[in-house]
């Protein structure tokens, strides 16, 4: 308990702690979600997730109020969502987050939402361009992270 509370007491690993919860959360959603994806008008969403019938959803990470009253580009992200929320830690005040957002209570070990978001839909092109965005972010991090395949060793055999 004592290293959750230190976790939770940074500004960093709050964030952190956040969005692990919030993934966690979008997978109980069947939502698929990456980290730190910039979209084309060079913002960069703290997690986009992807649902089953292709739904977009942003999540902006928020890990004090000095961090949610320093940064006012989130609006930016609404033309690449569907829906579009802020995830907070649970003493976060809620009050000041927007109430067109969806709302997001989270720690590392799950999350929950308090407030569905309203629902803006994405244009046809920019929707097919933000999920081959999203694909390709996926491929590159799974092929960086899968040692290099070993191009000299002959084929093997079935």
């Amino acid at each position: 308990m004592l290293q959750l509370q230190t976790m939770m007491s940074q500004p960093a690993l709050r964030a952190q702690g956040i969005a692990r919860g919030v993934l966690r959360l979008l997978k109980d959603h069947d939502f698929s979600g990456l980290r730190e994806m910039t979209l084309s008008n060079g913002r960069r969403a703290d997690i986009l997730a992807l649902g089953p019938r292709g739904e977009i959803r942003i999540i902006e990470i928020k890990s004090c109020v000095a961090d949610f009253r320093s940064d006012r580009k989130w609006s930016d992200y609404r033309p690449y969502c569907d829906r579009l929320y802020f995830a907070v830690a649970d003493d976060f005040p809620q009050q000041l987050i927007p109430q067109d957002t969806g709302l997001i209570v989270a720690d590392p070990f799950g999350g929950a939402i308090l407030r569905e978001a309203p629902d803006h839909k994405v244009a046809p092109a920019r929707r097919k361009a933000v999920c081959l965005r999203f694909a390709r972010l996926a491929a590159m991090r799974l092929y960086d992270q899968s040692p290099d395949p070993r191009l000299d060793s002959p084929p093997q055999d079935a």
